[in-house]
């Protein structure tokens, strides 16, 4: 069952129970004939105080010894502190009307507050455990063990003491403990865990394996690519158990109004207790309504409703692959107004492929694609891919290779030399060349200076780019895109997108500089979104407001960059994402100035005597219970759409 109880929540729900029905059982008998009247004399309050404190002590016994436990170490002004210090003054009270002969009052409604305060802790708990639920499912991902081939048998071994090169077997139904590359066979895998995608991931030989998903259907062996520490199920694990140390300004806010609001009702209390008390002479009547006082005061509805509320909607958002590293991020992506997009891998699928093959006089295909290969044999980025696969044949080796960043790669054997690059490579080398006039990243090659031609390369811009972009404008947010591609290019996918607007050939320190251009220029309460994916991308990512990763098939250092990770590589996301920021901070708001305008009515109210402590009690736990439920609806179900 997806919502069901806990065994400690049972048993607490039974506990609550039980009193409950003690409770209405002596509340209705003292009602209708008087405890105090069962027995006659002095002593007769005792009968109901017995009754009573039985029920006190079931229902209060571990808020009691917390509030014990937290006075000795310190922590004197919290919740535990004002419900034992509310209650027993009412359990006081009752005694000394008791003994002096007046009529007794304050038995019931000290039990009645321990009774609903337990009921809101129960709400507080479980709708803890509903957000947890969400978040834990991620947890699960942690594999147990893995099994390492050692002379040809499967040795159970611990994921951390694995290393790179080992080959692993994953037999069906087991989870995948490191990231590597299937060896032998072929099966399919279960990602939802890890991107919220119900369709599973079909795997041959050759294919990346993910940690933290699951073999369906085949035994299938890994090589391992990387250590545990480096997987990705273990950056997942990492990025939710630090999830809730970035708290919001609401909760800095709320912990630090609740460090001096708490103390200052205790002493107000007091005053109320004792001025009027001891100017009028009646003493019963002010410290009962300082009690009362003191039970409306306790700030449970904010301290406990605002971080449930960031709470559940880190979860709601894991729920979808979406995972957010703290509530700060969260409330921040509430005003995000500005969404500026890298081009490759992000608006664009990131899988090239060779289109056009053009070569000068003399140079057949097979030997440009031979020199491109042989040059971009050392890189891994796309585009060298792209080559590589459309070469089909080992490169030559032998070559060393020097990087150009932003304008291709120098490959040097011999003194033979073979620039392959964009238009500065030819440029920087003083190389002539025809430039390309068609749509893609053209590709020139030469060879010891001279021009031999250029390969188009085409990148298929993501079917839901211009969704997501529709989308965004929808919600009032600006879109962007930065690009180190050359002006047609971009000019092209932005056409094709409908972004705002982008800026074309730059290199990954001018995208830095871009983006701090655009901070200064937008609106001081208006956050900047960056969302990129490649390892160049970290510097800006970092420099923006929020990060945003792409985290399927993103590098590492964007990952540890980014404030939000997309795990599923779905830019549709971003705006879900959105929403589920601004429902969390609506019910934030919402929370606020509902606890706060009943509290101060009712606290006023209880300062002139006109609310008793039944009306204090619903002031303190309805108001929680209710800000609570309201919480637990940012936990919800969002269309994808």
């Amino acid at each position: 069952m997806k919502n069901r109880l806990t065994l400690k929540q049972i048993k607490t729900l039974i506990r609550i129970l039980v009193s409950l029905a003690a409770f209405i059982a002596v509340f209705a008998a003292d009602k209708a004939v008087g405890l105090a009247g069962v027995f006659q004399g002095t002593n007769a309050w005792l009968f109901p105080f017995a009754l009573y404190l039985a029920i006190y002590v079931v229902i209060g016994y571990d808020v009691l010894w917390r509030a014990a436990r937290n006075i000795l170490h310190g922590q004197i002004f919290d919740e535990n502190f004002l419900m034992c210090f509310a209650t027993l003054g009412a359990f006081a009270l009752a005694i000394y009307r008791g003994v002096t002969g007046m009529e007794i009052e304050g038995f019931d409604e000290a039990c009645a507050v321990l009774l609903f305060y337990q009921v809101g802790e129960f709400f507080q708990d479980y709708a803890t455990c509903r957000s947890r639920r969400s978040i834990s499912g991620l947890m699960d991902l942690r594999p147990d063990y893995a099994n390492v081939l050692r002379d040809g048998v499967a040795v159970k071994t611990a994921p951390e003491e694995v290393a790179v090169g080992d080959i692993i077997v994953i037999n069906p139904g087991e989870k995948v403990p490191l990231d590597g590359i299937a060896e032998e066979g072929e099966t399919s895998f279960d990602t939802k865990a890890l991107t919220g995608e119900s369709l599973p991931r079909y795997v041959k030989s050759g294919d990346p394996v993910i940690s933290g998903s699951v073999n369906i259907d085949s035994r299938i062996t890994v090589r391992v690519e990387k250590e545990f520490y480096d997987s990705t199920v273990s950056r997942i694990l990492d990025l939710v158990e630090n999830a809730a140390s970035e708290k919001s300004k609401a909760e800095n806010f709320i912990t630090k109004f609740a460090k001096y609001y708490t103390p200052a009702v205790v002493a107000i209390a007091l005053l109320l207790a004792v001025i009027p008390g001891a100017v009028t002479g009646e003493w019963s009547v002010w410290v009962y309504r300082a009690l009362s006082f003191l039970v409306v005061s306790c700030p449970c509805a904010l301290v406990i409703s605002i971080p449930l509320s960031f709470f559940a909607g880190i979860g709601a958002a894991s729920r979808y692959g979406i995972l957010i590293k703290g509530s700060n991020y969260l409330e921040r992506f509430n005003n995000a107004g500005i969404f500026v997009f890298d081009k490759t891998g992000t608006l664009t699928k990131g899988n090239f492929a060779l289109a056009k093959v053009e070569t000068v006089s003399g140079v057949s295909e097979r030997e440009i694609l031979c020199l491109a290969a042989t040059a971009e044999s050392g890189s891994s980025h796309p585009i060298a891919r792209s080559v590589l696969e459309a070469y089909g044949k080992e490169a030559k080796t032998g070559y060393t290779h020097t990087n150009r960043a932003g304008s291709g790669v120098i490959a040097s054997k011999d003194g033979d030399v073979i620039a392959c690059g964009n238009e500065k490579l030819m440029e920087e080398c003083g190389i002539p060349f025809t430039p390309c006039s068609g749509v893609g990243t053209p590709v020139y090659v030469a060879e010891n200076g001279i021009y031999k031609g250029y390969l188009l390369i085409l990148d298929e811009v993501k079917p839901e780019s211009r969704e997501v972009i529709t989308e965004l404008k929808r919600m009032g947010a600006k879109s962007f895109m930065l690009t180190g591609d050359n002006h047609a290019i971009a000019a092209n996918v932005a056409a094709e997108t409908g972004i705002d607007g982008y800026t074309a050939s730059l290199l990954p320190g001018d995208k830095v500089a871009k983006v701090e251009e655009m901070l200064q220029n937008k609106p001081e309460k208006e956050a900047l979104c960056f969302v990129g994916d490649g390892i160049n991308d970290a510097p800006v990512l970092m420099r923006s407001d929020i990060g945003i990763a792409m985290g399927g098939v993103g590098s590492d250092a964007a990952i540890e960059a980014a404030d939000i990770v997309l795990m599923h590589d779905d830019l549709k996301g971003i705006p879900l994402a959105r929403r589920i920021a601004k429902k969390t901070m609506s019910v934030v708001y919402q929370n606020i100035i509902f606890s706060v305008v009943v509290k101060l009515a009712i606290l006023i109210l209880s300062a002139v005597g006109l609310a008793n402590m039944w009306v204090a009690v619903f002031g303190d736990v309805g108001v929680a219970v209710m800000a609570i439920l309201n919480a637990m609806r940012v936990n919800g179900k969002y269309a994808t759409r």
